[in-house]
């Protein structure tokens, strides 16, 4: 591309108060740094996978969900021993403008490719992305024992501009998922550099949007990239009416669709379900639990909103929700008898019941292990072992120590001394009604709580520096693998996505072992043995997989919710002079 050229297309960006369509959405959570090697927050994903471009992307369309090339020209060779990859990279993508590139376009290579996964073994980053790729690239382990940029290795190789060739030390049935993970975008050395410890402050990518306006925690605008190489296709047949639309209205078209994206920080649920109905969002993922009753009635939409135009989708999410406790927390930690009665009775003592019927209003399903259903591993056979039984757990803490009552009524350490237990929480309304669910299932075992809340960005930091002593999380597939959700208590992982700490030689052998295969009966017994483990040690109370509840305004056009992407940003439009015409609900 000419650089006159590039530089007419960039100043098209400057009309974006022009701009005829606009989506408008919310984020739940604060974003963190927008750095693809460093975030891991469902906020910042969010954004980052629409300003930095993998190599591969999932197909919009395709159930089961399938890869497709992104950045690549088609999707990679692979040796017959499953060990190489080669990759072709398209010619003419080129980042978007900055400084650093000294007025330059400035085109992606494959040795972009090259430093950016090599950047995710930097141990001044700290990449929480590293465990996907540890150990499994050739020769990385120079990486990881003196790292330096100068350092070439085996695995990772450019050998020419536009060919980049990866090379396992084993294979690997889930590489090619790790590519198409936000942490595998390609970064410019020269933007990275430019900003030394500040780079999450200047996205600079290559994706269909770019940062227009940012106002941190509040609210950030994207613009449609004009330099955007993407173009929609798929593989998929599709089947439904719906999606046989979508797949007509998209044939073809440069993405995105719209010309900017404005994004609120809406962690409030109450805010979030007022601007759906008042139009200022153009859709919902996820109606609030605490909010069902404003939208739904006996299960479906209720009429009122039906009228409106507004559509209700039921979506089974590849999430799980669990509550996690610190094995190293001098109060929970540990491996005695007394502390795993302590572990387990709290365990007991959840109501999935209530929680599921009363706060999810009907809209999830018991989590009987770290496995949502449809991700490749789950076991629709599997029971927990762990029941709810606040009977059990009266009876296991009496038996091991727990005796001894103050007061009021508390129990008191083995040791006699004051016991009382440190839950962190959101500070929003759902938050709230998640804390008096606990309070109600710990206190009728005998149990004091203390709630600690603060914003979930805060206490994600402090959780990764085991700081916190439980908290009740949530995890949504980067991959379809149960691989992506039984690494989070891998011993490894402690730190970062494993906040529990739990490390345990017994569960890290299985998991290792697991990693190596395909889906298979093999691999299923490996999972069945670590549930058993899990079950035992009780690092995790295993909650609820969400069916999400999600609502669009009529106005939104080809709107599909895929099961691990977070956004669907580029594909969706909107029908322009509809939405003051139908925003205002009455009152």
């Amino acid at each position: 591309m000419k650089l006159k050229h590039f530089a007419a297309l960039m100043l098209l960006t400057g009309a974006a108060h022009a701009a005829e369509k606009t989506l408008h959405l919310f984020l739940s959570t604060s974003e963190t740094a927008l750095d693809p090697a460093v975030a891991s927050d469902a906020a910042s994903l969010s954004l980052l996978e629409n300003l930095f471009d993998p190599l591969l992307r999932y197909d919009y369309l395709a159930r089961p969900v399938a890869l497709r090339q992104n950045t690549a020209v088609a999707m990679p060779s692979i040796s017959a021993d499953g060990l190489i990859y080669t990759f072709k990279i398209r010619p003419r993508i080129y980042f978007t403008s900055d400084p650093a590139f000294q007025g330059q376009p400035r085109e992606v290579t494959a040795a972009d490719y090259v430093y950016s996964l090599t950047r995710l073994y930097d141990p001044a980053i700290r990449s929480p992305w590293l465990s996907l790729f540890e150990g499994k690239i050739a020769g990385d382990d120079q990486l990881r024992e003196r790292f330096s940029y100068r350092t070439p290795i085996a695995g990772l190789s450019a050998p020419d501009r536009y060919t980049l060739r990866i090379t396992l030390a084993a294979p690997d049935s889930n590489f090619l998922f790790y590519l198409a993970t936000p942490a595998a975008s390609v970064v410019a050395r020269e933007v990275v550099e430019a900003y030394p410890n500040q780079v999450g402050n200047h996205p600079v990518g290559t994706g269909p949007f770019m940062i227009g306006q940012w106002k941190r925690s509040d609210t950030i605008t994207l613009l449609a990239n004009p330099a955007s190489s993407a173009v929609f296709g798929t593989s998929a047949q599709p089947v439904t009416a719906a999606d046989q639309a979508i797949a007509r209205a998209l044939a073809g078209k440069r993405l995105p669709l719209v010309d900017r994206v404005e994004v609120k920080i809406a962690e409030e649920f109450q805010g979030r379900m007022l601007g759906l109905l008042d139009g200022q969002y153009d859709y919902l993922e996820q109606v609030p639990e605490s909010m069902t009753d404003m939208v739904i009635q006996r299960g479906q939409l209720k009429p009122a909103l039906a009228a409106r135009g507004i559509t209700l989708y039921r979506f089974p999410v590849m999430q799980t929700y669990y509550m996690w406790m610190n094995m190293d927390d001098p109060v929970l930690g540990g491996v005695s008898k007394d502390r795993l009665a302590l572990r387990r009775a709290i365990a007991l003592a959840y109501n999935s019941i209530e929680d599921i019927g009363v706060l999810k209003k009907g809209f999830a399903i018991k989590a009987q292990s770290p496995l949502p259903p449809n991700v490749l591993g789950y076991d629709p056979a599997y029971r927990s072992p762990v029941p709810y039984d606040p009977g059990l757990a009266n009876a296991l803490l009496d038996r091991y120590g727990y005796r001894q009552r103050d007061a009021d009524g508390f129990r008191r350490t083995p040791a006699n001394t004051a016991l009382t237990l440190r839950m962190h929480s959101e500070a929003t309304a759902g938050g709230r009604l998640r804390d008096e669910l606990w309070r109600k299932n710990l206190n009728a075992i005998g149990l004091r709580v203390q709630f600690i809340t603060d914003k979930k960005t805060e206490i994600i930091k402090a959780s990764r520096l085991g700081t916190v002593q439980m908290f009740e999380s949530n995890w949504i597939a980067d991959f379809p693998d149960g691989e992506n959700f039984y690494q989070l208590l891998y011993g490894p992982n402690s730190g970062r996505a494993n906040y529990a700490r739990f490390n345990l030689p017994a569960y890290n052998i299985r998991y290792e072992q697991a990693r190596t295969l395909s889906d298979s009966p093999q691999r299923q017994q490996l999972y069945r043995e670590m549930n058993a483990l899990i079950a035992a040690y009780n690092p995790w109370v295993p909650l609820t997989h969400v069916i999400s509840a999600d609502l669009t305004q009529p106005w939104l056009k080809n709107y599909k919710r895929h099961p691990v992407e977070f956004t669907n940003w580029r594909y969706l439009d909107v029908a322009t002079g509809t939405r003051t015409k139908v925003a205002s609900p009455s009152r």
